[in-house]
């Protein structure tokens, strides 16, 4: 069997790129990495597919900015005033 017909998990394309694998299966269900489906509904990866993009130039980088810009931020205290205390001022 040729190496290239491979299919790998998340977890295993996870390692490859340095990332936690539901980076991987969000990168998958965007169409960013293409993806197969088992009978029992596990996606797995062509490992032909994953070594290339491996190789590509800048994809990665550019895939990981785009997964970090998606991440929620932290917006400080969500209740207004001073932050600190019990809400509304109740002291």
């Amino acid at each position: 069997m040729d190496t290239g017909d491979r299919l790998l998990t998340p977890g295993e394309v996870a390692a490859l790129f340095r990332v936690d694998p539901k980076t991987v299966t969000r990168w998958a269900a965007a169409g960013r990495i293409g993806s197969i489906r088992t009978p029992g509904g596990h996606r797995r990866f062509r490992e032909s597919e994953v070594r290339a993009l491996l190789e590509g130039d800048g994809v990665i980088e550019e895939m990981r900015e785009d997964d970090a810009a998606n991440k929620p931020r932290n917006n400080g205290p969500t209740n207004p005033g001073s932050g600190y205390g019990p809400p509304n001022g109740l002291r």
